[in-house]
């Protein structure tokens, strides 16, 4: 294990898109790299830039990123590879993870985990003909543990970059904890290089993982930086002082961001939520913020309720 532990940002969709990626990397340092919300698969689609616009590389100059696809058919998984690989890209994640029910149900994400032959056909197919690098994001199964055990070992055959492994099986959504006892046998059956996902929300809990899976050096983390944006920064050993400040004027710009680009105050607040649902964690008590922002129908509204919170809190 090298002295500096490699971070990712994971992939949160509806929150971490690029103008997220890149407000949060400019106030909270602290990610070596992040992947990419995935890109839904869609038929007869050229993916010209509108659709890819949260992938251009001009969009993206301030955190490497790694694009992620849900695809399952190998030919549409191809052209789009092949399109991102026109525009620069090096290397793509093949999502094996997701547990939303509307995607597990077309058998896409951690929906596909209960199929390995049809896993072995798609790489089978694929890894041939595409140019560029290839890595996968997983749960450890659907339904139980044995469904990626028993994969890992033929996943073995391909030169996957990693395997990134969420310790939770998909019908669990986010709920109970990362199963740390299953990780570890991934860890016994794979010579993959394995990148541990799941439940880090504090230093300690960080130093816990390192001391139990020394061999792993690749950490990604989604929902407990949300909740705690100064986490990664923490865990590498910057030092921050007048954290508020900090935190007020990056939610500052990144409203104003979404003012801009988003139409109606609808969706914006919407989307404002979507991050608030975490970040209440960092005003306590959690429930009781999030409620009051919960409620917010109008601009005026959340704004008030923003100041508020950060004046009380200083």
């Amino acid at each position: 294990m090298t002295s500096h532990p490699i971070l990712i940002l994971a992939p949160i969709r509806g929150i971490t898109d690029c103008h997220f990626r890149s407000l949060f990397n400019h106030y909270f340092p602290g990610f070596d790299e992040a992947l990419a919300p995935f890109i839904n698969p869609q038929r007869s689609s050229q993916y010209q830039p509108k659709q890819l616009k949260d992938l251009l590389p001009e969009a993206n100059t301030s955190l490497p990123i790694t694009p992620q696809l849900l695809h399952t058919n190998a030919d549409d998984f191809l052209f789009l590879a092949t399109r991102l690989h026109d525009i620069g890209y090096k290397e793509i994640n093949w999502n094996l993870g997701c547990p939303a029910p509307m995607v597990t149900k077309k058998k896409r994400g951690s929906g596909l985990l209960p199929y390995p032959e049809e896993i072995i056909q798609f790489l089978d197919k694929v890894m041939p003909k595409l140019p560029m690098r290839l890595s996968i994001k997983t749960r450890l199964g659907l339904e139980n543990p044995e469904e990626l055990l028993s994969l890992l070992p033929a996943l073995d055959n391909y030169p996957l970059t990693e395997i990134i492994i969420h310790g939770r099986l998909g019908k669990q959504l986010y709920k109970g904890t990362s199963d740390r006892k299953n990780f570890a046998r991934c860890l016994e059956v794979s010579n993959h290089s394995i990148v541990y996902n799941g439940d880090i929300d504090t230093v300690d809990t960080f130093k816990e993982l390192q001391l139990q899976f020394p061999e792993v050096n690749k950490w990604m983390i989604g929902r407990g930086v949300l909740a705690d944006p100064f986490l990664a920064g923490a865990i590498v050993g910057r030092q921050t002082t007048d954290k508020l400040h900090m935190l007020e004027c990056f939610h500052k710009d990144l409203y104003s961001c979404y003012r801009e680009l988003l139409s109606g105050q609808a969706h914006l607040l919407g989307r404002m939520k979507q991050l608030w649902y975490y970040l209440s964690v960092f005003f306590p008590p959690q429930k009781k913020t999030w409620k009051k922002i919960k409620k917010c129908n109008t601009e005026q509204h959340y704004q008030d309720v923003i100041d508020t919170l950060f004046r009380e809190k200083s």
